[in-house]
């Protein structure tokens, strides 16, 4: 919170700064990064929160916080674990996936959705040093609705100031440039799932997606909970 209320240096996400201002954040923990088996809490704290976002803000937003040891791990890794985290959340999702969103990473209105909500996720790690607006001491993941972008589109006035303002607070808060990946949703050039996870420099150093949707035929076999409880 700290971080993100300081007014010596401040954070890029407006959202994410009025939401701290106005008490609308929720938070989550999760035991265990590197433990499937300690994942299941998340998918009951994010179906909670996906039942009363709308009753909270626009500016609303669910953090999750993974104790992740004292070791940081290398980027690379954080970006396969936040991946398997989504792609653990998609296989157990109760609800179907929403029929406005497309299957396939690689369509311009492809988001990530659970319990039939499209939502915008944000992946942040220890390894992030010189994009420092995607560090956290712990590794952590943030999930913003679609809804709370709505009025903030490519081709409105709103959206076009929201995207301008984050820029320049960007380029004064992260030694690099603001990332070449950053978009809105829907534009022709844009694919969501570039922006979850950033590298800590402007290189294109994820260029391949690891999500499938459920129903892909080139899935793996997915974590689902046993009968028991335990992870599989």
């Amino acid at each position: 919170m700290r971080v993100l209320l300081s007014s010596q240096e401040p954070f890029p996400c407006t959202f994410a700064t009025a939401a701290a201002k106005n008490g609308t954040l929720r938070f989550g923990f999760i035991e265990n990064l590197h433990d499937v088996g300690t994942w299941w809490p998340l998918l009951d704290i994010l179906s909670g929160y996906l039942k009363i976002y709308q009753e909270l803000s626009r500016t609303t937003s669910l953090v999750i916080f993974f104790s992740s040891g004292n070791e940081p791990l290398a980027m690379v890794d954080y970006y396969q674990r936040f991946w398997r985290i989504l792609q653990f959340l998609h296989d157990n999702d109760p609800e179907v996936w929403p029929v406005s969103i497309p299957c396939e990473v690689d369509d311009r209105w492809w988001e990530f959705s659970f319990s039939g909500v499209p939502i915008f996720a944000v992946c942040s790690t220890p390894a992030h040093d010189r994009r420092r607006s995607r560090h956290s001491p712990t590794f952590m993941i943030t999930f913003q609705p679609r809804w709370v972008f709505e009025g903030l589109e490519v081709d409105t006035p709103r959206g076009v100031t929201a995207r301008r303002v984050i820029r320049g607070r960007l380029r004064a808060y992260d030694e690099p440039e603001p990332s070449p990946q950053l978009g809105a949703y829907g534009d022709a050039s844009n694919r969501e799932w570039k922006q979850y996870f950033l590298p800590d420099d402007n290189q294109d150093s994820f260029p391949h997606c690891p999500f499938h949707h459920r129903g892909s035929p080139d899935r793996g076999s997915p974590v689902r909970r046993r009968a028991s409880g335990t992870a599989g």
